[in-house]
């Protein structure tokens, strides 16, 4: 990891060496604790006792769990710290960490971390700069992590693939037609064409052809929930919205849990570059700037759970008025409050054999997975809204070619000056306004030819094209709300301020508050949906100091 060629020039910053004062500052918060060689303190895939800083003695950590090449990471020794950002959250390790020679040390748990990093700021900026690129340091290396097996560029491992990618988890993937080591698994364990792709896991265990959540319950991402918990506030969706109200609402002392379906981000996280957030003159990934909102939210003490899916919004009366949102799995989560930032779904073309090539050939972002997959070819591209123009602007940096088909008649209507203008000075787009897909051909999930004819002149031409992306707009993600009494307008978002009396980021159900995408009326740009996450928080407090009034009232 630490010879990484995007990292040699940060090696300090990853590794830094703390000053005996560095080390006084952080007794007050740890446990001593002392480790005889040969003694393993972390190990790939088991949740470890937390940040170790070393007081005297070796440690050798090296790529972790059954299924890694066991590489040598680094060795860290007086003054040296061992851990990431999974023991910021409490999550199994991903590396191995073996005593060499005796040690001492001082041990900080999760919950002292997080003191340490809030209450020290100076030092707190070292310790999270270090966590944050010994992660990335780790996914560039690309040897620790589950290991995919399954054929390259198929709809199941690209899914489990982006699922890890979005989830910023370091993982691999094998191809089981070339791949030499892929083949020996499987003709070990005997894994019938069926049952694939499989899943290593670092624990040991293999996975066949698993959901995301299984997946994530192998690896360690989502955890059993508390059933006797009762958050102040439950966010369901870790979109730009929903991280936002979970920093604010955690760095001022509410106990939070932030839900998601999928991964944190949300259609932010998927946008190669975006270049008009304030603060950002150079611009930045959408995968980078959600990263860095999902580790501050869990540095102030967020829980996150993710995948972990909100099905149903309903009030438990059993004592006093607390809401209880369904899970799968039969869990439920209890809250005295509720902030929906559930965002939207991706619209889908209506095309009779969409279903055929999606996942595999038919793609609704552009991350670097899908770069690689269609590099050096033609693609087509639907859309005229910003995150299509920053995908096209991405795609061209990788493809050969990019069709891009609008609807309307020109993409100013829709789009930034500043996309406009950098699309139109690329050679490799072709701009078609007026058009539409009208047909996909193909066979055993294998896109062949793109169908599109112009909508003026009725004119319909096919193109021998492999992938076909989709930024056609969303629909608001709020079936789950169904029989809550949360108010929708005719387009399914939830109305908000609905008198002069309430919030403007009100439901009808008090108590309830929706921000982001999901709200009628919203801007549909990150800041916006930040500004929100922001000011919900203002809202949320005034609403739990009243409940608490009224309960006490009420007791007397």
């Amino acid at each position: 990891m630490a010879s990484s060629s995007s990292l040699a020039t940060r090696r300090d910053q990853m590794f830094p060496l703390l000053t005996s004062e560095d080390i006084a500052r952080i007794r007050r918060f740890g446990e001593l604790r002392h480790y005889e060689p040969g003694a393993r303190i972390m190990e790939a895939g088991k949740v470890g006792p937390g940040l170790v800083f070393v007081l005297a003695g070796k440690v050798r950590v090296t790529q972790g769990g059954k299924v890694s090449a066991l590489e040598d990471v680094v060795v860290h020794g007086t003054g040296n710290f061992l851990g990431e950002l999974a023991q910021l959250s409490d999550r199994p390790s991903l590396v191995d960490s073996t005593v060499i020679e005796p040690v001492d040390a001082i041990v900080l748990s999760p919950r002292r971390l997080r003191d340490v990093l809030v209450q020290e700021a100076a030092l707190g900026e070292r310790i999270m700069r270090a966590l944050i690129l010994r992660r990335v340091g780790l996914l560039e290396a690309g040897g620790t992590g589950p290991v995919i097996i399954g054929t390259a560029g198929s709809s199941d491992v690209l899914r489990l693939e982006n699922f890890l990618t979005r989830n910023g988890h370091p993982h691999k993937s094998l191809d089981s037609a070339s791949d030499s080591c892929a083949q020996t698994l499987i003709h070990r364990f005997q894994i019938a064409s069926e049952r694939m792709p499989i899943v290593l896991c670092p624990g040991g265990q293999i996975l066949r052809n698993p959901t995301e959540r299984d997946l994530a319950r192998c690896i360690g991402l989502v955890r059993a929930v508390d059933p006797d918990a009762i958050y102040d506030t439950v966010i369901v969706g870790a979109g730009p919205a929903g991280l936002a109200a979970a920093v604010y609402a955690a760095s001022e002392g509410l106990s939070t849990l932030v839900l998601d379906c999928r991964s944190f981000g949300g259609q932010a996280g998927a946008s190669s570059r975006i270049e008009n957030y304030l603060g950002f003159p150079t611009g930045i990934s959408g995968m980078a700037l959600m990263a860095r909102a999902y580790n501050q939210a869990q540095k102030f003490g967020a829980e996150v759970m993710i995948p972990d899916e909100a099905t149903r919004l309903h009030i438990d009366q059993a004592d006093g008025p607390r809401f209880l949102i369904s899970l799968g799995k039969d869990e439920q989560v209890r809250a005295r409050s509720v902030i929906i930032a559930s965002g939207a779904r991706y619209r889908r073309l209506d095309i009779e054999n969409l279903s055929d090539f999606e996942g595999s050939c038919v793609h609704y972002w552009a991350s670097p997975i899908e770069g690689r997959l269609c590099a050096g070819q033609e693609v087509a591209l639907v859309g005229a809204g910003n995150s299509a123009g920053q995908a096209v602007v991405y795609l061209a940096s990788q493809v050969k070619k990019v069709w891009l088909l609008v609807r309307g008649g020109s993409l100013e209507a829709t789009m930034s000056r500043y996309l406009v203008d950098r699309i139109r000075a690329l050679r490799n787009v072709e701009i078609l306004t007026r058009t539409e897909i009208c047909g996909l051909e193909g066979t055993g999930g294998t896109l062949d030819n793109v169908k599109w004819r112009n909508r003026e002149t009725k004119e319909e031409s096919s193109h021998a094209l492999s992938h076909l992306f989709l930024f056609i707009g969303a629909e608001p993600n709020t079936d789950w709300l169904v029989d809550s009494g949360i108010k929708l307008d005719g387009n399914g978002f939830i109305v908000t301020g609905q008198d002069n009396q309430s919030h403007p980021l009100a439901t009808s159900r008090e108590g309830v508050f929706a921000i982001g995408d999901v709200r009628a009326g919203s801007v549909k740009r990150v800041a916006a949906a930040v500004g929100e996450g922001a000011q919900v928080v203002a809202a949320l407090h005034a609403f739990l100091a009243n409940s608490q009034v009224s309960t006490a009232a009420a007791a007397e």
